[in-house]
């Protein structure tokens, strides 16, 4: 049913609209009367009210003061103006205000079903608006029996207030729809609220009367107390929320506008509100504890299997993410680069693990205390490098046979690091990495000293061939960089080794 008030100074056509209304088969009820603006205004701040039917010329505050006025409070508030011919000027001005239509007194039943009809199925369509809003950011599971949201008043009447649960502040599933729906009840008192849960695991919707904010000087101060209160019961929520005024607005976008800027100001251990229509209200974000060149050294000390390294780095961090409530976007943003960095390294290896990373993060995530999730990340890294280091042992010997054995076939190549590495499938990092495990130096020093040797080789066994030929045989650009290198590894420049040999002989 829709709620309607009949503002009319004449008691008589005041009874004679109430009982038209009564007579007609529409779902409209007269939920209240009054005999002036001044009534009217306190009226609709206790009631929901859809449909105004108001004559023009009334005592203390006339039809037009009260249109403007009850518009301010409900921008989409229906209203059908009573005039007579004479007033006719007054209620072109009132058409100005956005009235939806006006009757001519004495009304008659024909016009007023007319008029009403046409009320009713603009409401039709704001109800089905509402189902679709609401159902496109709530859980349609959580929907209580018996309270289809077409029941509810308009939602642009409403403010939308989200709660996401804080991580590391206790057990999920603690607290629930329910608890929640009573503390809303209990905080708002004569202002009945709804709780949904929405389509966000641990966030909750709600929707209370835009009254319920006059007693507070302000959004925020509506939502800090709130946020306060449900700590009070060990209930440790992020909190943001606003009004909506029209019904012209996104509700989805704002939504997802209010849930985005949650997810920004999220801090570890710290409880945030945010009245996200004021942007004054908003936390500036400042730098944060790790920053690019800190994240690319644990990727390095990861590459490199450098285990007791990044568990002191570790403790360090976590250490200084307590300290600093640290935002939980770099908290997320640090165990996907966990992530990341052991799946690739287990995928070097012929190891698909990232789903089991992946889940195994989460669960991390979901941890009732920062304590446990503190001392269980440094457990799992350690997991981690101790299976790492276990396949790497057991395949990089094996995979090192055949690179030398490729490398020593292309001795007399310009062989690079990425060639063995597309031509075994790997990472060129995986490649040094086995090298240098393997042979203690660099892919460029060990292919230098082979080519070296084989330099030695050929000096021994044909000593007719001039340098330059051997440079460009070896694959080096030109004879003096082969005399440099060839110094470096043997301590001597080619001629000198020659006749060095020479001498022997």
């Amino acid at each position: 049913m829709y709620n309607v008030m009949i503002v009319e100074d004449s008691k008589p056509i005041l009874r004679n609209i109430q009982m038209l209304l009564s007579s007609l088969e529409y779902p409209v009820q007269v939920e209240a009367t009054a005999a002036n603006g001044e009534e009217a205004l306190e009226v609709i701040q206790k009631h929901h009210i859809d449909l105004i039917l108001t004559d023009i010329r009334m005592p203390r505050m006339d039809g037009l003061a009260l249109i403007e006025q009850a518009k301010e409070t409900n921008p989409d508030l229906k209203v059908v103006l009573i005039s007579g011919y004479s007033d006719f000027v007054y209620t072109r001005k009132a058409l100005s205000l956005q009235v939806f239509d006006y009757l001519l007194k004495p009304v008659e039943r024909e016009s007023l079903e007319e008029v009403i009809g046409r009320v009713v199925e603009q409401l039709d369509q704001r109800k089905v608006k509402n189902q679709i809003d609401l159902r496109e950011i709530i859980d349609a599971q959580h929907i209580d029996a018996g309270q289809e949201p077409s029941e509810y008043a308009p939602l642009y009447t409403q403010v939308m207030i989200m709660m996401r649960r804080q991580p590391f502040t206790g057990n999920k599933g603690a607290w629930g729809l329910q608890q929640l729906q009573a503390m809303m009840n209990s905080f708002f008192t004569s202002h009945y609220c709804r709780v949904y849960l929405s389509q966000k695991e641990d966030q909750y919707v709600v929707f209370v009367h835009h009254r319920a904010l006059d007693s507070y000087t302000s959004m925020y101060e509506c939502l800090e107390t709130l946020r306060r209160t449900l700590a009070t019961y060990e209930i440790n929520v992020m909190i943001g929320g606003q009004p909506l005024s029209s019904e012209r607005e996104n509700i989805t976008h704002i939504y997802h506008r209010i849930a985005s800027l949650l997810a920004e100001q999220q801090r570890l251990m710290q409880g945030i509100t945010l009245d996200t229509g004021n942007p004054v209200s908003m936390v500036r974000s400042e730098a944060g504890v790790l920053d690019s060149a800190a994240e690319a050294s644990f990727v390095q000390m990861i590459q490199l299997l450098r285990k007791e390294n990044v568990t002191l780095k570790l403790t360090e961090l976590l250490q200084r993410w307590l300290d600093e409530h640290v935002h939980m976007t770099e908290i997320e943003r640090f165990m996907g680069l966990i992530v990341d960095t052991f799946a690739h390294l287990f995928e070097e290896q012929g190891s698909g693990m990232r789903l089991a990373l992946e889940m195994r993060c989460r669960q991390l995530m979901d941890l009732p205390a920062y304590t446990d999730f503190c001392k269980e990340l440094t457990e799992w890294i350690e997991q981690c490098f101790d299976m790492l280091q276990s396949q790497v042992r057991r395949s990089g010997s094996l995979l090192f046979e055949k690179i030398d054995e490729y490398i020593r076939l292309n001795k007399y190549s310009a062989l690079s690091i990425r060639d063995i590495a597309n031509k075994f499938h790997i990472s060129p990092s995986y490649v040094s990495r086995v090298i240098k495990s393997e042979t203690g130096v660099t892919f460029v020093q060990y292919y230098n000293r082979l080519k070296i040797e084989e330099a030695c080789r050929l000096m021994s066994d044909q000593p007719e061939m001039k340098f330059r030929e051997l440079a460009e045989l070896l694959g080096f650009t030109d004879q003096h960089y082969f005399s440099k290198v060839f110094k470096e590894y043997k301590g001597l420049r080619p001629t000198e080794y020659k006749q060095q040999l020479i001498d022997l002989s």
